[in-house]
């Protein structure tokens, strides 16, 4: 096969990781509108700012957490906020950014739907794999992240670094 062209193999994985990507979100979507009437967008801003000590994030950093544009992040803020769940405030220290607040019927929101929407990604990613494939999931997705975001600049960090 020319250099041009991905060879049988790679073309195997790209062709499931396309199908992956798409179906995975769509499950999940599915199952957050059925159990609780709302997107998997949404519920990703919830979980971000459930995740956050203060239960507040920048709306800069949201976005960023979220995998939203500022505009489709505020459009989702909105209609949070029409809901009662969450709130905007300006940012105390320096006056100048704007905050995204989780409010109480936020949170509750979040301990109600989040049990079934873990067992949605278990059932979707999860349950198909041994554990030795899901480490090497893991361990495949990591590689990519490295080689696309070398510097570690993109990405959220996680586990341990959660909280602001």
């Amino acid at each position: 096969m020319a250099d041009g062209w991905l060879d049988d193999e790679q073309q195997l994985a790209w062709r499931a990781w396309l199908t992956v990507s798409e179906l995975v979100p769509r499950a999940l979507d599915a199952q957050l509108q059925r159990d609780a009437g709302l997107s998997h967008a949404a519920y990703v801003v919830l979980a971000m700012l459930s995740e956050s000590p203060t239960r507040s994030r920048r709306m800069s950093d949201l976005a960023r957490r979220a995998n939203q544009s500022q505009s489709r992040l505020s459009h989702t803020v909105a209609r949070l906020e029409d809901r009662g769940w969450v709130r905007r405030e300006r940012a105390a220290d320096d006056g100048r950014g704007n905050l995204a607040v989780l409010t109480d019927a936020g949170y509750d929101v979040v301990l109600a739907v989040a049990p079934g929407h873990v067992q949605a990604v278990r059932e979707a990613v999860f349950a198909p794999l041994t554990a030795e494939q899901t480490r090497a999931l893991g361990d495949a997705l990591e590689a990519i992240a490295a080689q696309v975001d070398p510097d570690r600049s993109l990405r959220v960090r996680h586990g341990a670094d959660l909280a602001d």
